[in-house]
């Protein structure tokens, strides 16, 4: 490779860095590495499996050089996370870089500059399944782009209600729930209010009319083992048989650990 190629492949790299920090608000260096250095699948295999994705060696080296340069040219900022990493935005020359490519973006500031112990533990949780769909090849709606709006249920969601990240692929959708808190009765049933129309929907004769022509895949929790046992009990009392319950839902409560912010 010339040096004139180099220079080419560093510029794209920052390019890919910059817009995947403006689809998910703030990434990790080892977030950027499993997203940006690994091959992405054209379309997905079967379902997702919500396992995370940890970049190798040459892929984390590659996510630290294109940080330094994007950071001592002021185009990212970074700040110390609760659990001790580096975690990098955009800043605003990141900004008008990706705006002279005709991408539009906001700069990450407030994003970094005050969040809470929890909501870092709930973004990061919701930015490793995003990265993970995206590599396996799913269309995938970030956190960060549905509180923006940008994602297939737009400002009003759907059902009154938004996921934390949205997964699509071959005809179905995958909504995404991260619950990593203990819910109020009000908050229960408003959940309940949403998977009820999720049910109902899924089980028109003439197919689903809240998704704009896809099919309901499953709603998928990642929660605790408590809050697993309690959500299916709940279901069955309200009339779900055990194998709607199996369709429709999911649930992954052993990968996560809601303790030390950490994937096991």
């Amino acid at each position: 490779m010339t040096a004139q190629d180099g220079r080419i492949v560093a510029s794209q790299n920052e390019v890919r860095v910059l817009r995947a920090l403006n689809r998910f608000g703030w990434l990790p260096t080892k977030s950027l590495g499993a997203l940006l250095w690994q091959p992405w699948l054209r379309k997905p295999a079967g379902e997702p499996d919500m396992q995370p994705r940890m970049p190798t060696a040459s892929a984390r080296l590659m996510a630290q050089r294109t940080l330094r340069r994007l950071y001592l040219a002021r185009q990212v900022l970074r700040a110390r996370a609760p659990d001790g990493s580096l975690i990098y935005a955009l800043a605003e020359a990141g900004v008008r870089r990706l705006a002279q490519l005709g991408v539009p973006a906001v700069s990450g500031k407030d994003l970094v500059r005050r969040f809470s112990s929890a909501q870092f533990r709930h973004r990061s949780i919701a930015n490793d399944i995003a990265i993970a769909g995206i590599v396996a090849g799913f269309r995938v709606s970030t956190e960060r782009e549905i509180a923006q709006d940008k994602w297939l249920g737009g400002e009003q969601g759907i059902a009154g209600k938004k996921p934390d990240v949205l997964l699509q692929g071959d005809g179905r959708v995958w909504w995404i729930e991260v619950e990593k808190s203990r819910r109020r009765a009000s908050d229960w049933a408003k959940l309940h209010a949403f998977l009820k129309a999720v049910h109902d929907d899924a089980h028109r004769t003439d197919g689903p009319a809240l998704l704009g022509g896809l099919r309901w895949a499953k709603v998928i929790f990642i929660c605790t083992p408590a809050f697993h046992v309690r959500l299916v009990r709940e279901l069955k009392a309200a009339g779900w048989s055990e194998a709607t319950i199996n369709r429709l839902t999911s649930h992954v409560d052993a990968l996560y650990s809601f303790e030390d912010i950490a994937f096991k």
